[in-house]
């Protein structure tokens, strides 16, 4: 009997895991609200797919998507596929010009969505979308409710529509967050994201009856891959967390097998555990020191000193404890991508038993690129190549790379598409690389993000930000400048959850993130950490001065993108005048 791993499109892959576990749960939210297994998703889907095509919904059309992480994405989602037509998903932070922009390139006639977006929707104002179906229903020319959708074709065969789904044939479309220009959209091919998958099975083993969290934005290549894609091709069960602020709570009480994060939340979970669970002075910060000191030592191919390995050993029973207090005891693999990781928050994470292992992979490549694997981690690094996928580097260190996974193009940008995947197949990924002679790929940065001094250096700001960050959990974000002047500044913006807490040890509790930004004590901790992060640092790299932004940076703001990547031109243009006064 064929397995959804044998599966052609991911069409048949979900056929054939609501076959094989139909009483398995597939989807659910925390409290078992709902909670529906592979056999009842499986006939949500069919029932949502015959409404859909009775609404016009046909092969080869695309279909908007805008949903927090909840299960009616996934129905919503898996039904589109069903019919053959392209699910792609809109960001929630959305403005209605920039909603208008994605579905009028996408050419989506129908919109699926939640009632609290419906206003940016119908202010969208797209010419394509001929109805907007909204889950808790809604008013308006062509708004339709989700009840009066589902269900309504009793006669829809699903199995005529599904098999005609070929692996050619486009499984979604993820739109760039537009750092650098409007986005674009990555054209990905059921083909294409079954080999992603292939791929990743080389690297994690999962297990029967895993578990993931979803809650990353499903507009977000991660999203879709990690929690919604590999889990239906491995039967995993998926939890949905609709608020990613919760989602540090989330894995207790699910006890995921996998689990992959932005930077952002290890940095913040490290900050918290040094807080609490290893005050300075106390035992238990012994144990970590040893067991950090040991992880440095093995990194480094050295022999770990007999006194640092008793130590670390004494401290397991605690570190067993902060693990299960986690909830990361069961996971197999856990990672981190997006951006890079600073050394110290890796290093952390090995020490009490959780081997966080960076990866890399694009949009345009289903997310799939490298991986460190879980027995053969090099800090500092992404990890060699996954299965099937070749690297090399160009001329200016350029990191390049062919495979399966490569996206089919961008819509509608025939030229941009040349310009990214050359004749002869390799796809320019736009990032500075370095491989080491294992083949493990050290990223260096963003070509197009690279400082080069007013003296000619060239710089990575990602990694002198990294660098920064690690030294200090008061600092949340922090975005360098000093392309083409003398020497490098920086914006801090201080940690919302750590601040704080710093308060109220420094007799200024009570005061909020404006007040803190200008209070002295602030202003010194925040020296300290550049120092700590400078002497890590070159000197050409080094901050000289910086400035503290009063209040924070949201996700999905002006300042970051939704998954916490800073958008350097806008934040450059809004703070012109603190950057120009640094340099004064």
């Amino acid at each position: 009997m064929p397995t959804a791993a044998d599966a052609t499109t991911m069409a048949e892959a979900f056929r054939l895991t609501a076959d094989e576990h139909p009483d398995r749960v597939a989807v659910r939210t925390k409290d078992d609200e709902v909670s529906l297994t592979w056999g009842e998703l499986r006939r949500r889907v069919d029932a949502l797919a015959g409404g859909l095509a009775k609404l016009g919904v046909a092969k080869g059309d695309t279909v908007a998507l805008m949903f927090s992480n909840r299960p009616e994405f996934h129905i919503a989602d898996l039904a589109v596929m069903t019919l053959g037509a392209t699910p792609f998903s809109l960001y929630q932070t959305l403005a209605p010009e920039q909603i208008a922009y994605v579905v009028g390139d996408a050419g989506a006639k129908v919109a699926l969505i939640e009632q609290a977006f419906l206003e940016a929707v119908q202010a969208a104002s797209a010419p394509s979308l001929e109805a907007i179906v909204v889950l808790e229903g809604g008013d308006g020319d062509g708004v339709v409710a989700w009840d009066d959708v589902e269900g309504s074709d009793p006669e829809f065969d699903a199995e005529t529509h599904w098999r005609a789904v070929a692996p050619e044939d486009l499984l979604t479309l993820i739109y760039t967050s537009g750092t650098t220009g409007p986005p674009k959209g990555v054209q990905l091919t059921h083909r294409n994201l079954l080999a992603a998958v292939a791929a990743t099975k080389t690297v994690i083993d999962f297990p029967d009856g895993a578990k993931v969290i979803s809650w990353l934005p499903s507009a977000h290549v991660a999203e879709r891959v990690a929690h919604h894609y590999l889990p239906v091709v491995f039967a995993m069960t998926i939890t949905c967390c609709p608020n990613p602020k919760e989602v540090v709570g989330y894995l207790p009480a699910v006890r995921p097998t996998w689990f992959f994060a932005v930077p952002r939340i290890w940095e913040k979970l490290r900050a918290a555990m040094l807080g609490f669970a290893f005050v300075a002075g106390t035992p238990e910060r012994g144990w970590l020191d040893a067991a950090i000191a040991k992880v440095e030592a093995e990194q480094a191919g050295e022999d770990v000193p007999d006194d640092v390995a008793a130590s670390a050993a004494e401290g397991e029973a605690k570190f067993a404890e902060v693990r299960g207090m986690l909830g990361l005891d069961e996971a197999i693999s856990v990672n981190v991508g997006a951006a890079p990781t600073p050394r110290d928050v890796l290093v952390f994470f090995h020490a009490i038993g959780i081997p966080l292992a960076e990866l890399w992979g694009m949009s345009e490549t289903c997310g799939a690129g490298t991986v460190n694997p879980p027995d053969a981690i090099k800090l500092g690094t992404v990890g060699p190549p996954v299965e099937g996928v070749e690297l090399k580097l160009a001329s200016d260190g350029e990191l390049l790379m062919r495979s399966e996974v490569v996206m089919q193009g961008y819509r509608n940008q025939p030229e941009q598409t040349a310009e990214a995947i050359d004749s002869d197949g390799w796809l320019h990924t736009g990032d500075i690389a370095e491989i080491d002679d294992d083949g493990y790929v050290k990223i260096v940065d963003r070509k197009k993000e690279l400082i080069i001094s007013a003296a000619g250096k060239n710089m990575s700001p990602a990694n002198i930000e990294s660098a920064l960050k690690g030294a200090s959990p008061l600092v949340g974000q922090v975005c360098v400048i000093g392309d083409a002047r003398s020497y490098n500044t920086a914006l801090v913006v201080l940690d919302p959850d750590f601040a704080p807490a710093f308060a109220v040890k420094h007799g200024i509790e009570g005061a909020t993130l404006e007040e803190l930004a200008g209070n002295d004590a602030v202003r010194a901790a925040v020296q300290q950490g550049i120092d700590e992060g400078n002497a890590k640092l070159a000197r050409v790299e080094q901050v000289k001065k910086f400035h503290i932004i009063a209040g924070d940076w949201a996700p999905g703001g002006e300042e970051l993108t939704p998954t916490m990547k800073l958008k350097r031109k806008p934040i450059a243009q809004k703070y012109a005048a603190e950057i120009e006064a640094l340099y004064a």
